[in-house]
């Protein structure tokens, strides 16, 4: 069988990856590939294959099924990213029933405040790095009100989440997964000793055990454990704010690459929602899952990947297949993008996607209405690219107006 070198593409792949992938599905949806850290892996590019193979019991999300236990797991504890049914399923329940969508609507007047806040900040420089200055507070500073984050820990969160989606290096990855899970711990001990407020965090440590009860290990169908409280924070901060960043960034960059698609939306505002389902379409902020393992041969085309392999379904692969959506590498606000898998499907479907949608919504309309002359302040090859497959964005992204 042939395995794919994806560190032979250069950095180029990191840049545009999609005619890659393209090339990739014209000889079949899924691929033996070798990533650049030298592992090997499964990586599934057809929109059909990768919907199906989303929602398929037998690829599982927990590493016990090939006999691995990931350092984040390790260290942070069991995570809805790392669980099967039916601990998945109890924790689900738990978290959703405290961040629901009516709850992000509910944030919809903070939201916009925020965002004029930093438009305020922003506008008299004439430019700025609009990561900086817009994608990147506007979530973390919601995510961290909603969650009750400190607003003086936000800098080093941003620092310690940076590194867990896109390490620099191992080491520097691995040392802050461990950094955050002590932030997280005394975080939760405080919620714990003081007087209830009404953030999700404090929602869910009221949900925990008493001390006494407690040992780290499941807990009943109405309790998280310590483990499992200290993994949905981890989750939901990390989460809850690296997809948003790129979801705005890459979102703007793509309307000020495609001038007539700009110029159609600040003509009409009420296309707002259908151009951001095509920002998530067209170059959403995540390029992969998260790894799934085989737990039995499972056919996806013409192969079959076989028991025991890791698994990678490629979202920004999916969503530019020609077989489901015509011209897909064209960005076209007024397109169907029903069944795009920006926000993956299944179980798994992301949780905060409303929060998400909410966010990008009123971000990328503040900004064009207070920036009638926007456009980017630099060359498209001076890009810092995330490093990785996981995440899709860029580190800064220069703007003027």
């Amino acid at each position: 069988m042939t395995i794919v070198d994806l560190d032979q593409y250069g950095p180029d792949f990191t840049a545009n990856p999609y005619p890659y992938y393209a090339r990739l599905r014209e000889s079949g949806p899924v691929h033996r590939v070798r990533g650049a850290d030298g592992g090997e892996f499964w990586l599934i590019v057809g929109h059909e294959e990768a919907r199906a193979a989303l929602s398929d019991p037998r690829l599982s999300k927990s590493p016990a099924t090939i006999g691995v236990t990931m350092l984040d797991e390790q260290v942070i504890g069991p995570n809805l990213l790392v669980l099967d049914p039916p601990d998945h399923t109890r924790l689900r329940k738990l978290v959703s029933r405290e961040f629901t969508p009516r709850r992000a609507e509910a944030l919809r007047p903070r939201v916009q405040r925020i965002t004029d806040d930093l438009l305020d900040a922003m506008l008299p420089a004439g430019r700025a790095d609009l990561v900086d200055a817009l994608a990147f507070p506007l979530p973390i500073i919601v995510i961290c009100e909603l969650l009750g984050i400190p607003a003086a820990d936000r800098d080093a969160f941003r620092t310690w989440s940076n590194e867990v989606v896109a390490p620099t290096s191992q080491e520097a990855g691995e040392d802050a997964v461990r950094q955050l899970a002590a932030y997280l711990d005394e975080l939760i001990e405080d919620k714990r000793s003081t007087a209830p407020t009404d953030d999700l965090l404090s929602a869910l440590v009221r949900s925990l055990p008493l001390p006494a009860e407690a040992d780290g290990g499941a807990a009943e169908d109405d309790r998280l454990s310590t483990a499992e409280l200290r993994a949905l924070a981890y989750l939901l901060l990390v989460a809850g704010h690296e997809t948003t960043v790129n979801l705005i960034s890459n979102g703007v960059r793509a309307l000020l690459t495609h001038p007539d698609q700009l110029a159609a939306l600040r003509a009409d505002f009420s296309l707002l929602d259908g151009a951001v389902e095509e920002m998530l379409r067209y170059d959403g902020p995540v390029e992969t899952t998260t790894v799934r393992f085989s737990a039995a041969p499972v056919p996806v085309g013409d192969q079959v990947v076989p028991q025991g392999e890791m698994v990678l379904v490629g979202l920004a692969a999916a969503d530019r297949d020609p077989a489901r959506y015509e011209a897909p590498d064209r960005f076209d606000i007024r397109r169907d993008t029903r069944g795009h898998l920006a926000f993956g499907h299944g179980i798994h479907f992301c949780l905060g996607a409303p929060l998400a949608r909410l966010e990008a919504r009123i971000a990328v309309r503040s900004l064009l209405e207070r920036c009638p002359d926007l456009a980017l302040d630099t060359p498209a090859d001076t890009y810092e690219w995330l490093p990785g497959l996981l995440m899709r964005g860029v580190r800064r992204l220069p703007v003027r107006w």
